[in-house]
Parts: structure tokens; C-alpha cells; sequence
């Protein structure tokens, strides 16, 4: 038996007052086990993803298939994912926080031989083995350097979408290797069906591609198989580009940055309405858990907007770090409800392998099941979140400030966030379709590597008022907190870019180059 099913069965079986009740529940259990699957799992991950760019959060952005899958299954309002893309997506896959994979420090560059390490077990390989087929469409960005690391090598059936981290929406190509001057402007096409480069998709539109191709495997799925499908769209990183149609409902938001990313929401909105009508089409939609999820903030040089909450994409503010994200199911046993309850994009793990029916025992993993949390209301199991330890002091040579990265750390503990050293631009800023005033932030933490920061964060989610003079001691307890897992931390891996991966030297494409 598998999520609401199994709990309220068990629930029925401890009221049984009667030997004779008791043998035909049993048997009756028995035959539900026999004929019972695990639920079908369609996971949909956005990149850049403001807090303040759903319609729900703010009306003024038309987002109308998310509003009503939110609505109608479980919003999570304490939800908690990376301030940037690989960090998230190796803690999605593997479960594990990125001091226990080597991940702690920025982003993995296409130049780089960096990867999740090949022993982490993924989630898609732990799905295969109770008998899903697993599919991935979209962005990968969790290391390619060998062969072994693309996704049709760990755990997916198929692939359709790109290795880095970015890229055009219709060239689809990766000019950016690194950020040093020897790696930029490289122009790398970047667009695999499996371990083949797809040579027919320049000229097409990503969200389009990935929602086209996420609606064909639902078409062709065998429905007694259980499913896993993983989306990871492009939508809405930069560059700013959308179908001109899309942006005509935003015409009277006069930021022009704005208005595109505006569009590019709505775009990726009615694709995920497109995927849901697939599900539906084909008879599947009862039988799934759909989950949907931004990868980290979003940014605000591109248009992305986290209104009301502090700071950006790139930093350890809660705008950073507290995402969008609902889960939607008719498996769910207490709907259309808006959770407060603590959850990390970790445990999204152990969550869906015991949907499946599986067993995380032996996997050394960070993440909590949080499946009753989610299905009935429970309290979460999760009462603390280790943002992060980034130990290294390293001002990256890139144009944006974000990614001026330097030694910080962050973690929260029932209502309390302390963050240290440099946790990033900690500015406030309204949306450009509002007539609220920038306030500034109370201090720059780029320019004071030092900081101590103590909020809490239940009673002031905007953070702006540090309170680490007024509660010494509970600064004490959480650099403790710090000092305890940063005992267990593995060394950070950021490996120099090599050469070698230059894409004029693979035919103009990124792959692969280490054999």
C-alpha cells in the first residue's frame, strides 16, 4: 500500500475490536496489496523562479494553471530550496546537503570536471529499482565531464534537454565555460536526446521543446508502470526571451525586463497546464503526485522578483532561498490546504522513494519523509535546515554581483536563521509593476566578510530586524550548530577549467570529454 492509503488502513486496523473484524480486514488488505501500485510521479522544476513571480503570491503575474494546482492540493509557505541551480539540483537527486558532496561552492561551469560524485545514489536509480520508468526532460547542470555522469547514466530511461547550466532559448547554445576570459564567448550548441546531440532543434523555443516532449512520453506510457518524470525547464533563467504574444497581457509594466520575464512565466505556466491535461488525457492524473518546485530565487538583474523578502538569486536571504514550490495529487488525504510546516528541498528524497514503495535504509541521507506532512497535515519532521557552509574566499571575475561568492554560512533552527561571513545582497526590492519604495539594506553584506546575522525568522520572515546583540547566547548555540556540521563536511571541490572542454574542439557542442 502506498502514501494516504497505507496510513488510513492502518489507522482502521488499530479501531478493530473483533478477532473476526480483524481476519477480514486482513484479508482485505491483502488483496489490496496484490492489486495496488505506487503512484505515478511527475516532478516539475523551474530555474530562477521568484517568490514573488506566481500569481498567488502576486496577482498581477498570470499564472493561472499554478494558482489552481496550488490551490487545489497542498501549498508549501515554509519551503526552503538553494540560492543557486547546482546546488539545489545535487540536493533534489541525491538527498544529501552539498557539504556532504563536495558542492558546497558555486555552481558547476560547463568547463569544469566536476560533477555529483558518481556514489550518490539518485533518486531516478533508486525509482528504477521498484520498477518505474524514468524519464528526464530540461536542464541538467549537475556535471558532464565524463560519459558516466549524464543523466542516461545515472538512473534515467531517457533524456531530453541540455548539460549546463544555461543557455539561449533558441540557439541553444552555452557560450559561458567559466568566468574567466579564457572560457567566455565559446559558443557551445548544447541539446541531447539521450547521449546523442539533437541537430533539429535550433530555431525552436525550449519551454515549448520540453513541454512537447514531456506531453509525448505521458502519451506513450504503459499506465500499469509506474512513472517517473522529471521536467526541469529552462523557464525563466536568462536571457529574456519569450514569443511576443506572451508579454501583450503585461504591456502597461514599463520595465522591459520585467515585462519579458512576465511572459516567460506565463509561457511556462501554460505548459505545465498542458502536462497536467496530458496526465488527465491519458488516465493518469489520478493515479500521480505532481510536484513543483523553483530551483532558488529569482534574479533580479533578470527580470525575476522575491517581493517581499530579502535579497536574490546568489545569496543566503531568505529572497534567496525560500521557494515556490505545492504539491498536487488526488491521493492526497487532507487537500487544498497552505502548509507552514518546515520542508527542505532534501527531503523531496526520501519522500518520493517512499511513495514508491522503497527503502532509504543504508543511505546516509539529509533529507526527512515528509509525506504525512504533506498528506494529512502532520507536523514536519524536519526542525532545522543547514543552508549551507561555503568556506572559501574566492571573488569570482564575473559582471554580476550574485556570484561574488566568498566564505558564509547559514542555517535555521525552529524560528531562528543566523547567517555569517558575506551571505549576499541583502536589498529589498519591490516589483517594477509597484509603486513601493527600494529600502536599502541595513548593511552591504558583500563589503563586511565578517557579518553575524540572527533573525527570527517566524515572527520577522523579511529580516529586518537583527537581533544577534539582544540574544548572544542564541548566536553561541547556532555557530555550535555550525561547528557540528561543518565536523562532518567533505572537502569543497571547484576544480580549475580544463581546455579540454572546449566546445570548437567536440565539433562546436558541449560534451562529454573526459574518456
Amino acid at each position: 500500500m502506498y502514501g494516504s492509503d497505507r496510513v488510513k488502513n492502518e489507522k482502521v486496523c488499530e479501531r478493530m475490536d473483533s478477532l473476526a473484524e480483524l481476519r477480514v480486514f486482513v484479508f482485505i488488505c491483502f488483496v489490496h496489496v496484490v492489486i495496488s501500485k505506487p503512484p505515478h510521479i511527475v516532478f516539475i522544476l523551474a530555474d530562477d523562479y521568484g517568490f514573488n513571480d506566481v500569481g498567488y503570491h502576486n496577482p498581477r503575474i498570470k499564472t493561472p494553471n499554478l494558482d489552481k494546482l496550488a490551490a487545489s492540493g497542498v501549498r508549501l509557505e515554509n519551503y526552503y530550496v538553494q540560492p543557486i541551480c547546482t546546488p539545489t539540483r545535487s540536493q533534489l537527486f541525491s538527498g544529501r546537503y552539498q557539504i556532504h558532496t563536495g558542492l558546497q561552492h558555486g555552481i558547476i561551469w560547463p568547463s569544469q570536471p566536476n560533477a555529483l560524485p558518481k556514489n550518490e545514489t539518485t533518486i531516478a536509480s533508486k525509482l528504477k529499482e521498484n520498477g518505474y520508468r524514468t524519464h528526464m526532460v530540461g536542464k541538467w547542470h549537475i556535471g558532464f565531464y565524463k560519459d558516466e555522469f549524464i543523466p542516461t547514466q545515472r538512473g534515467f530511461d531517457s533524456f531530453f534537454g541540455y548539460l549546463t547550466g544555461g543557455e539561449d532559448y533558441y540557439t541553444h547554445k552555452n557560450g559561458l565555460g567559466y568566468p574567466s576570459r579564457e572560457f567566455r564567448g565559446l559558443n557551445g550548441y548544447d541539446m541531447r536526446r539521450n547521449e546523442e546531440v539533437v541537430k533539429n532543434a535550433a530555431g525552436n523555443y525550449s519551454t515549448f521543446l520540453f513541454t512537447n516532449e514531456a506531453v509525448e512520453i505521458i502519451s506513450s506510457h504503459e499506465p500499469d508502470r509506474p512513472l517517473f518524470l522529471f521536467v526541469a525547464y529552462q523557464a525563466v533563467h536568462d536571457p529574456l526571451e519569450v514569443p511576443k504574444h506572451y508579454t501583450e497581457q503585461y504591456k502597461d509594466i514599463k520595465n522591459s525586463a520585467r515585462r519579458t520575464y512576465a511572459g516567460m512565466v506565463s509561457c511556462m505556466d501554460e505548459g505545465v497546464g498542458n502536462i497536467t491535461k496530458a496526465l488527465q488525457q491519458h488516465d493518469l492524473l489520478k493515479d500521480t503526485v505532481l510536484i513543483f518546485s523553483t530551483d532558488n530565487g529569482g534574479q533580479i538583474h533578470a527580470g525575476g522578483n522575491n517581493w517581499p523578502l530579502r535579497g536574490w538569486k546568489g545569496s543566503l536571504w531568505e529572497g534567496g532561498m525560500r521557494g515556490v514550490g505545492f504539491v498536487y495529487s488526488e491521493l492526497l488525504e487532507k487537500p487544498r490546504q497552505i502548509s507552514s510546516e518546515l520542508i527542505h528541498v532534501t527531503d523531496w528524497f526520501p519522500t518520493i522513494v517512499h511513495l514508491a514503495g522503497g527503502s532509504v535504509t543504508g543511505l546516509p541521507l539529509d533529507g526527512y519523509n515528509i509525506w504525512d506532512t504533506l498528506d494529512s497535515g502532520k507536523p514536519s519532521p524536519r526542525k532545522e535546515i543547514l543552508h549551507n557552509i561555503d568556506p572559501i574566499d574566492s571573488y569570482w571575475d564575473f559582471p554580476s554581483d550574485d556570484y561574488h561568492h566568498c566564505r558564509q554560512a547559514a542555517i535555521r533552527v525552529g524560528d531562528w536563521k543566523l547567517l555569517t561571513g558575506c551571505p549576499g545582497n541583502g536589498s529589498w526590492i519591490p516589483p517594477a509593476e509597484s509603486y513601493f519604495p527600494t529600502k536599502p539594506a541595513v548593511v552591504n553584506a558583500l563589503d563586511n566578510i565578517n557579518s553575524t546575522f540572527l533573525f527570527n525568522i517566524r515572527e520577522d520572515p523579511e529580516e529586518r530586524n537583527e537581533l544577534s546583540s539582544v540574544f548572544p547566547e542564541m548566536v553561541s548555540f547556532l555557530m555550535k550548530k555550525l561547528a557540528e556540521y561543518n565536523a562532518t563536511a567533505v572537502p569543497v571541490r571547484y576544480p580549475n577549467p580544463d581546455p579540454a572542454s572546449k566546445p570548437k574542439l567536440h565539433g562546436n557542442v558541449w560534451s562529454p570529454w573526459v574518456h
